[in-house]
């Protein structure tokens, strides 16, 4: 089987994973990692999936591009040749918030407290979010910490966000 990977970014709207999703379950894709987001007043889906023996790269992108939803869409489908399943440094053993008002750096310091620890960010989602005469800031932080160095990671990562005057929490993934 081919893996190929497809990135759509497009204007935001109610219906619109159903929409792709749909489109490319009729067109006989298997889908693995996929991954949605609405960035400002955009969205961003992406996923790797597997093509059917009869199907492909120009199939699926001509397809794509002629749904009335994805009329100005940029897309994007071409080869993946790395591995179709993660690497058990993309399981998630823990989930961060960190909220509070916007630092500039912010991600940037937690990142390299994840480094230090040879924790794997997973999955790191953020927003501004506006509020009565400011923006509330925040972080979402899906992380892979070895068990050997979760606690001194995570007091770290507690420790930061307090230095910067900013909240945080997180809980422990089973499984």
């Amino acid at each position: 089987m081919t893996t190929v990977f497809i990135s759509i970014s497009c204007a935001d709207r109610v219906g619109l994973v159903s929409e792709i999703t749909s489109h490319l379950f009729d067109l006989g894709l298997n889908l693995g990692d996929t991954t949605f987001a609405v960035l400002g007043g955009g969205a961003e889906f992406s996923t790797i999936c597997e093509l059917t023996e009869d199907t492909t790269l120009d199939s699926v992108r001509t397809e794509l591009t002629t749904m009335a939803v994805l009329r100005d869409a940029e897309i994007t489908v071409m080869p993946f040749d790395l591995d179709f399943v993660h690497a058990p440094s993309a399981r998630i053993t823990h989930r961060i918030s960190v909220t509070g008002g916007d630092r500039p750096g912010l991600i940037a310091r937690l990142s390299e407290v994840f480094v230090q620890f040879k924790a794997n960010i997973v999955r790191l989602n953020s927003q501004i979010i506006p509020e009565a005469d400011d923006y509330h800031y925040s972080i979402n932080i899906s992380v892979s910490i070895p068990e050997e160095t979760e606690q001194s990671c995570l007091a770290t990562v507690f420790n930061t966000a307090g230095e910067m005057g900013l909240r945080c929490s997180w809980r422990a993934v089973n499984g």
